[in-house]
Order: structure tokens, then C-alpha cells, then sequence
């Protein structure tokens, strides 16, 4: 095997639900060294950071070439697979998304079913059937590239500020759009938002495939959701936010 097809194979190895892989999110090639040297097996990108690092805004604010671009200097800059959020796919085709995280030297991705035209989210038999057109654009090239599948029905509940309670309506919602994407061969599907342990131990064991959350402040530890039987646990923006909020308390003592 060539030695990105052996880092696509060693990050779907390390999806083990019990035994969650977890990714602090980098957004430029010095996190990315950082995240390594701390010793982790995979550097995951935020979107969040990295568009923000370029001077853009989330949610394909920022061209997908200098996204990508992006990614490929992470890619360069360690020696362990890296999993690239590759946001909504950046308004490509399934073969030219597909060549172009190839490129890179993208051992996974992130593809959410947000619809950043509408504002929406992309109905599911539409994005599991670009989500199989992905699976197959890399088959047809010999690339084992390890799919996770965010799902983003959470994400307008989130942004209006409503309570668990309405995330706890959507949990059959999200579990339909798992199943549909794991069906067509996604490797992870990602229900992105906060959950409380009774949903998403009920969202794991109903979708019967890895799932990916996000590490969220003040909610369960990393013990805790491997415990759920989570396959992958993600830092998504928080570690940004953090490093950017220091890095202004600190410019703030520079004048005393």
C-alpha cells in the first residue's frame, strides 16, 4: 500500500467504540505539530480555525481551494494520518472533491448536511446519495479515504439558544440520517451538539455504527463517553476559542 492509503487504514483502525479516538482540532501546521508532540495518533482540522486563521467566517466563508490548501500544509507538516473538515464539499463534485483531498494527502473527512446556499439542511436520501457518490469516487481510484458524516440537524436549535429538550425531539431524526449515511459507507457519522448521556447512549446503540461527539465544556469527560460506546471524540472549536481568549488576556497585560 502507498503510505496514505496505510494512514487511511490506520485512522478507520482507530475507531473503536468503547475506546473513543480523540481529536484536539488544529487549525494550522504549528497546532497540527503541537497536537502530534502531545501524542496523538491523528490531527483533525476545525473549519472554525482554520477559515478563521485565513481571515475568513465558518461555513464555506472561505474559498474551498484555500481550505484545502490549508489542509495540505498540515498534511506536510506531521507524520501521522489527518482528517480534514472539509465543511459541506465546498460546492464540488463527488470525484473533484474527492482528487483534491487526495492531493492533499487527506486520510479522512468531514462532510456535514448543512446546505450553506439555503441555510437548510440537505434533505437525507439527497446527501446519502452524494455521500455514496464520494464513497465511490475514491474507491475508483484505490483511495481509502475514512468518511465521517456530520450531521447537522442540531445545529439551528443550538444557534437559537433552545433547551435539551428540543435537541431530545430530534434524536429520532438524527438517528434515521446515521443509519442512511452508514448505509451507503460512511465510516463515522457525526451528530454535531451538546447531548445529555440517557440520548446518546440510546442514539449509539440504536444507530449500531462509530459515532463521533464533540467534547463539550462542563458536560460528560472523555471516561464518560467511552463509557456511552462512542468510537471518536472531537474538540471541534473549543481549543481555538481557547487559544484565541489567552491570546487576548495576554495582549491585554502588555500595556499595565
Amino acid at each position: 500500500m502507498t503510505e496514505l492509503q496505510q494512514q487511511c487504514e490506520l485512522l478507520r483502525s482507530l475507531h473503536r467504540p468503547g475506546n473513543p479516538l480523540l481529536l484536539p482540532n488544529a487549525w494550522d501546521a504549528a497546532t497540527a505539530r503541537a497536537v502530534v508532540a502531545a501524542g496523538y495518533p491523528v490531527v483533525a482540522t476545525t473549519s472554525w480555525g482554520v477559515a478563521a486563521a485565513l481571515g475568513y467566517e465558518d461555513d464555506e466563508g472561505a474559498p474551498g481551494d484555500e481550505m484545502l490548501a490549508a489542509a495540505g500544509r498540515i498534511v506536510r507538516a506531521v507524520d501521522v494520518p489527518v482528517s480534514v473538515d472539509a465543511e459541506a464539499g465546498y460546492r464540488m463534485e463527488p470525484a473533484e472533491l474527492v482528487a483534491a483531498l487526495h492531493a492533499v494527502g487527506a486520510a479522512g473527512c468531514n462532510l456535514e448536511d448543512s446546505d450553506h446556499s439555503t441555510g437548510g439542511i440537505r434533505d437525507t436520501a439527497v446527501h446519502a446519495e452524494w455521500l455514496a457518490a464520494i464513497r465511490a469516487s475514491a474507491a475508483a481510484i484505490d483511495y481509502p479515504l475514512v468518511i465521517n458524516a456530520r450531521i447537522d440537524v442540531f445545529v439551528p436549535p443550538f444557534l437559537a439558544g433552545a433547551g435539551m429538550e428540543a435537541y431530545g425531539e430530534l434524536v429520532p431524526a438524527a438517528t434515521d440520517r446515521a443509519k442512511a449515511y452508514l448505509d451507503v459507507g460512511v465510516d463515522c457519522v457525526y451528530p454535531i451538539g451538546p447531548w445529555e448521556s440517557d440520548a446518546l447512549g440510546q442514539f449509539v446503540s440504536d444507530v449500531q455504527g462509530p459515532v463521533n461527539v464533540t467534547h463539550w465544556p462542563e458536560r460528560q469527560s472523555s471516561a464518560e463517553l467511552a463509557e456511552l460506546g462512542v468510537a471518536r471524540v472531537s474538540w471541534a472549536i473549543f481549543l481555538y476559542e481557547d487559544a484565541m481568549a489567552r491570546f487576548a488576556d495576554d495582549l491585554g497585560t502588555l500595556q499595565r
